[in-house]
């Protein structure tokens, strides 16, 4: 083989040696592009789930910067049902918390409540409230927890919400005398309303109640005024109410079997 013919084979060895460099370092550069991408996307969906936390922190857990709401309750995980305008929200109940503290009458009617904050509680835990006003809210649901930390309420007013039953713990209510129940979603009355031992007055117009159970109003002793008007009761339920007699005064709509409920 002569000289030239040598330079050729080198030249093609080298050649093929540098094409299999190249390879090699578009291969790790393609690798560290794709690694360097998933790293990106993976910080992005971070970025996005902070986001998201972030946003769903601002609506159910308000960070309130006000100066009239003490930090410890901004803290407090109990605030966390307001609608949007939450910052007003807190502002609204802990103002109306502070006036309990003073006068034993809560007023948390016009709240936009989901529930009853645990915040108020945490307020209320050195108050003997007499009266509780929970009225023209969109409460669905009343915790047991509220007759073991109100026990000496005598007024208690549920009207103009959304619920549908009571917590067989109201029982414990034992200075409870007046209750309101109407402008609700009841079905049926709840049976614990008649437990409650010193219960004088219970108003339960407006709402859904068909049936009522006529051997448990008659037991109830204390009982002085029960309200059950603008309800759709049916034919039978509405008569055995008419000709029942009560020690309290029952107050029911007229039979109309026309009326749309």
């Amino acid at each position: 083989m002569n000289k030239d013919d040598q330079n050729k084979n080198l030249n093609k060895t080298t050649a093929g040696t540098n094409s299999n460099k190249n390879s090699k370092s578009s291969a790790a550069a393609a690798e560290s592009n794709q690694q360097h991408s998933k790293s990106n996307k993976n910080k992005k969906n971070n970025n996005n789930n902070n986001n998201n936390n972030n946003g769903h922190n601002a609506i159910d857990i308000p960070m309130v910067e006000d100066p009239r709401v003490p930090p410890h309750i901004a803290r407090i995980g109990g605030i966390v049902t307001f609608s949007p305008v939450a910052g007003q929200g807190v502002i609204r109940v802990v103002g109306r918390c502070e006036d309990a503290k003073e006068n034993n009458m809560l007023d948390l009617s016009e709240c936009e409540l989901m529930q009853i904050p645990d915040a108020v509680y945490h307020l209320m835990r050195n108050t003997e409230l007499k009266t509780c006003d929970l009225s023209g809210n969109v409460i669905k649901k009343i915790s047991p927890k509220f007759a073991l930390k109100f026990t000496l309420i005598t007024e208690l007013n549920l009207s103009h919400n959304h619920l549908s039953k009571l917590p067989d713990e109201l029982a414990d209510l034992n200075n409870l005398a007046k209750l309101n129940i109407s402008h609700n979603s009841f079905i049926v009355l709840p049976p614990v309303v008649f437990k409650i031992p010193k219960l004088r007055e219970l108003d339960a117009s407006h709402n859904a109640i068909i049936e009522i159970d006529t051997d448990e109003i008659i037991t109830s002793d204390n009982l002085e005024v029960v309200d059950l008007r603008h309800n759709p009761l049916g034919r039978t339920c509405h008569r055995r109410l008419k000709n029942i007699e009560t020690p309290f005064r029952l107050e029911i709509s007229e039979y109309n079997e026309d009326e749309d409920w």
